[in-house]
């Protein structure tokens, strides 16, 4: 008996049966799915009405993390203007061979952005620690106190000492010193280094000293930022939020601040004239992301790079310039035309979390956002 070629008609008939089903499949899934998603952005809508009322920007789901970033009250605006924004001018260098410095670690409750506190462990002002301006070839005295709870201790970048014998933990009511010579020029970051580094650098024991290089040419202004990160386990709003590690490991921040505050220097902005030589010392306290410091509206006439203050290895005319987390950037900026000329990281993200202020140049009136 002769054999027959398979049928065309029936290839194709169990062609479509086949995806048919494959479609009917799929629909049930994404039904499936659509009504989760419905489920969990009702409920999500539901807590939000419960438990932040006054805020404008609700939490985000990240998988099993949520972000804070933007939550802020109905009065956003007038707290922030109502906030003392943290002075940034460069303080004047002691005279004499020996510089100095005490410092007091201590438990306290800080605003980093209008409406939202923070439970940090940081210094008796808050967080960042005092700015410190020594010259090259001092001897820097560093007494650091020790109000706190749980031990810490106090690192100082600028420092060659041996780490064990110096940046030795200190105990609650207890206080320790050693010295140091800042023989090498430049902007450093000082941080708590006991364990987990990490969470007490990320609850606010950092801040910036500037040693500031013989011969370095004259600036009419100076004003040190030190950038950072908040990792929050609640909205702050209602209560003081506090360090939340997932978050931290995750390298998935709520907020970034210069100084400290989420956009001060918008509301608060530094100032200078036209023509004048504006330097700007910024460390990036981290604990984990880089800062891109960059000035819209203009270039940075000369960078001195992660802090090296040797004049044949700066840079000039640049865009835009890293700034490692732990590290540190010295960027000489002249403006003549009057304007407002926001200085952010030009990573983005972190301008919308806060990491942004205005040169005022000129005094002129108004105000922006970038």
């Amino acid at each position: 008996m002769a054999r027959h070629a398979p049928s065309t008609d029936s290839n194709s008939f169990a062609l479509v049966a086949v995806t048919a089903v494959l479609l009917g499949l799929l629909v049930g899934v994404l039904g499936i799915v659509s009504v989760l998603m419905w489920a969990d952005a009702r409920n999500n809508r539901s807590a939000a009405n419960d438990t932040t009322a006054t805020v404008s920007t609700p939490a985000m789901s990240m998988g099993a993390l949520t972000s804070y970033a933007g939550a802020a009250p109905e009065d956003a605006m007038a707290q922030s203007m109502a906030h003392k924004a943290f002075p940034a001018a460069l303080p004047p260098a002691p005279a004499g061979p020996v510089a100095n410095v005490h410092l007091v670690l201590k438990d306290v409750t800080i605003d980093i952005a209008p409406g939202v506190k923070y439970a940090a462990w940081a210094w008796a002002g808050g967080a960042p620690g005092p700015v410190i301006h020594v010259r090259q070839g001092q001897l820097v005295h560093v007494t650091l106190t020790n109000s706190g709870a749980i031990p810490h201790s106090v690192d100082f970048h600028a420092a060659r000492v041996a780490p064990n014998k110096d940046f030795v933990d200190v105990f609650p009511g207890k206080s320790v010193s050693y010295t140091f010579r800042a023989n090498d020029a430049g902007v450093f970051m000082y941080h708590c280094g006991t364990k987990p580094v990490l969470m007490h650098i990320a609850n606010g024991m950092y801040g910036a000293i500037v040693v500031e290089p013989r011969n370095l040419p004259h600036a009419d202004k100076n004003y040190v930022l030190v950038a950072s990160e908040w990792y929050l386990d609640s909205d702050g709003l209602g209560k003081p939020a506090t360090f939340d590690m997932a978050k931290a490991h995750a390298r998935i921040p709520d907020w970034m601040t210069f100084n400290g505050y989420s956009g001060q220097y918008v509301t608060h902005p530094l100032t200078a004239s036209p023509g004048d030589l504006v330097r700007f010392w910024v460390v990036d306290a981290g604990p984990s992301l880089d800062t891109d410091f960059h000035i819209v509206g203009t270039i940075l006439d000369t960078a001195y790079p992660f802090g090296d203050m040797n004049r044949g290895d700066a840079l000039h005319n640049v865009q835009t310039v890293t700034v490692p987390a732990g590290g540190g950037g010295v960027f000489d900026v002249k403006i003549d035309k009057p304007g407002l000329y926001p200085f952010v990281s030009h990573a983005f993200a972190a301008v919308d979390q806060g990491q942004v202020g205005l040169l005022n140049v000129g005094n002129v009136p108004g105000t922006m956002s970038h």
